[in-house]
């Protein structure tokens, strides 16, 4: 320092000026070691100089160089001077570490003697100085999920003092159970490692406070803090709760009925934490977006039908905005619940039904069957006629239906001579609220039974039997025709065609039947050998199933001419008033026969042309039958052509013609000057 080296000078130049001179300390340097805490004041003995002489020459005065923080003191004692050095101003280690003073001593001799001492004073330290961190707060940041043992921050600190005194040791002053888990702090270098998991969802910001203590007596701290910021990463997936649910959804739930509540949350933050929701698609439901964050509402988008779809899988999906992005869904499962919106339905309307007549009282004759898409009580069916007018056709009155089952029963026997066709209508109604209903027409089609026994028109006797005479002149030629048979059966088809045959008669040679048209020919002339009187019995049966039969007696008388012409005169008055009777009640019985045949027609044309449904194929159960009405046959009889028109039938049958009783004679237009007509037979 300044004061040592101006000393150290003077010391040279006094000791030049006292070369050979005895007067001198007894060494030449002295050492001093003061506490840099010593108070002011303090005294310290120093070495005093020697001088042969004595008296005026002796030691008379101590100089000390100059200085801020010392002062010399001298104390006499037996003539004897001790010099002491005296702490003026407290000294500080920290900013001198030493002093060195030069001590001058001066007799009084003339000329003047000198001496020098040179003082070093060494500074002791002592432990006044605390550490001091290069910052008082420290600010960090860490991204979360950093591995195990990366360095977070090194804290340092610095201590003036020295020795023991300046060496720092680092640590935690307070007991932070979360920080000690997740940091670790090194004692002597003051680095901050990661010891445990770092999550940004639990603690965003530590904030950890940081000692640094030296190793004086006593011991010296100061404290730092330490914020460490977390950096979040998207490592969190979103999580999707339901808050509320209506599992069953009535099918008719107006569009925007809140179905579920939902709420989506994801704890990572800023971009990571924002969550996008959506549904699966194809499906009658839409999210909309609550006034709230990240909650939405699952609402009904376009009407249910249970019908179509009786169950839904909702799948809710939430993906956030994170790099890359995490996705969570959840599956809602909705019950779609019924409402009576269904009618009951009939798969065949109209129905058609095919009765044989005379039907046993009592007895099921249909049954019907509608469905209901609806589901439990929407389902349940129940059955009823619906009652007609009363009318003649009517015949709802002679019906009941079980309400159940559908199962129609008649509760009288039909007659298709009465009755042919006619139609009844069910209703079908669930047991919803409100009912739903519908209805099925049923056509009612009666199947004739051969149950008419054939009626014989002619001949007919005065007491209603059916016999007959008949007068013809003898000298007749081979095909006179006697008479003809008239005969009728109520039946239809096959049931009504009839056929005549000869069961007895006196002669075979002369006389002939003609199995389809009744008429009685001679088959040749009369000789003189021949009977006078001949009987024939026919019998007129029908093409049913069972046949039935019915017999005829004429008797044929052979007359001579004139009395055959005289006989007729009379028989014929009498035949004529007959022929009238019988004319008349046949005309009114193919007049009916006609309308009714022509009544069916129309109705069956008219069923054709609305459906597609070969009813003929129903009407005529029969293994021959190939499904057309009706078809011709051709024959000639005598000078007359016939026409028989009759179920067509299959290749290989074999058809038994009938009478001409339901027959309608047409005249032919190719032949109609030659006398032929033709013969349709009515079904």
């Amino acid at each position: 320092d300044a004061d040592g080296s101006a000393a150290g000078l003077l010391c040279v130049f006094l000791l030049f000026l006292d070369l050979g001179s005895k007067f001198h300390f007894p060494e030449k340097e002295q050492l001093l070691r003061i506490y840099e805490n010593t108070l002011p004041g303090a005294i310290y003995q120093l070495q005093a100089a020697s001088d042969p002489d004595s008296g005026t020459n002796s030691v008379r005065s101590y100089k000390l160089s100059p200085n801020d923080h010392f002062e010399i003191r001298v104390r006499e004692s037996d003539e004897d001077k001790m010099p002491f050095l005296v702490l003026k101003k407290a000294v500080d280690r920290e900013i001198t570490t030493s002093y060195k003073l030069l001590l001058t001593a001066v007799d009084g001799g003339n000329p003047p003697k000198s001496g020098i001492l040179n003082i070093t004073i060494t500074i002791l330290d002592i432990n006044d100085n605390r550490p001091v961190f290069s910052r008082d707060t420290y600010s960090v940041t860490l991204q979360e999920n950093s591995a195990i043992g990366t360095v977070v921050i090194r804290v340092n600190a610095t201590d003036m003092d020295e020795g023991p005194n300046s060496e720092i040791e680092y640590s935690f002053p307070t007991l932070n159970n979360k920080v000690h888990e997740v940091f670790e702090l090194d004692q002597a270098t003051g680095e901050i490692r990661v010891k445990g998991e770092v999550d940004f969802e639990d603690t965003e910001v530590y904030k950890l406070d940081i000692q640094a203590s030296d190793k004086g007596h006593p011991s010296m701290s100061a404290n730092c803090r330490v914020v460490v910021k977390i950096i979040d990463v998207n490592d969190n997936w979103p999580e999707i709760e339901i808050t509320s649910l209506s599992k069953n959804v009535p099918e008719d739930s107006k569009p925007g009925t809140v179905i579920s509540l939902i709420s989506v949350t994801d704890k990572d933050a800023g971009i990571n934490g924002k969550v996008i929701c959506q549904l699966n698609k194809n499906i009658p439901f839409e999210l909309k977006p609550s006034f709230k964050d990240n909650m939405y509402s699952l609402v009904t988008k376009d009407r249910l039908d249970r019908e179509t779809n009786s169950q839904y899988a909702i799948t809710v999906t939430a993906s956030d905005l994170g790099q890359p992005s995490l996705t969570a869904s959840t599956t809602l499962s909705i019950q779609i619940s019924d409402v009576n919106d269904n009618s009951p339905e009939f798969v065949i309307n109209p129905l058609d039904l095919y009765i044989m007549e005379n039907n046993a009282a009592g007895s099921s004759i249909i049954s019907v069957s509608a469905f209901d898409i609806d589901t439990a009580e929407n389902a349940v069916v129940s059955y009823h006629i619906i009652r007609g007018d009363g009318t003649q056709n009517d015949l709802s009155s002679f019906l009941n239906i079980n309400s159940a089952t559908g199962v129609v029963y008649s509760l009288k026997s039909f007659d298709f001579e009465t009755l042919k066709t006619s139609h009844f209508h069910v209703l079908a109604t669930d047991s919803g609220t409100p009912s739903l209903s519908s209805n099925v027409t049923v056509n009612v089609f009666i199947l004739d039974q051969n149950d008419n026994v054939p009626v014989i028109l002619y001949p007919v006797s005065a007491n209603g039997s059916a016999e007959g005479v008949e007068e013809i002149p003898r000298n007749v030629n081979a095909g006179h025709l006697v008479t003809k048979l008239r005969a009728y059966d109520a039946d239809m088809g096959y049931n009504g065609w009839l056929l005549f045959s000869l069961q007895e008669v006196s002669d075979h040679s002369l006389f002939s039947l003609d199995r389809y048209t009744g008429q009685i020919r001679t088959l040749r002339s009369f000789t003189e050998t021949d009977e006078a009187q001949h009987k024939l019995l026919i019998l007129v049966k029908d093409n049913g199933n069972v046949s039935l039969s019915a017999t005829a007696t004429v008797i044929v008388k052979v007359v001579e001419p004139k009395e055959a012409f005289a006989a007729s005169d009379v028989k014929n008055a009498v035949k004529d008033e007959e022929e009238n009777n019988v004319t008349f009640y046949l005309i009114i019985t193919l007049g009916s026969v006609s309308v009714l045949f022509v009544i069916s027609i129309i109705v069956l044309i008219a069923m054709q042309c609305s459906k597609s449904t070969d009813y003929s194929s129903k009407y005529l159960q029969d293994t021959n039958y190939d499904g057309t009405l009706c078809h011709s046959i051709h024959y000639r009889s005598g000078d007359k052509r016939y026409m028989l028109v009759g179920p067509r039938m299959s290749i290989g049958s074999t058809i038994v013609p009938g009478s001409n009783g339901n027959t309608l004679v047409i005249p032919d237009r190719r032949r109609r000057d030659s006398g032929e007509v033709g013969l349709c037979e009515l079904y």
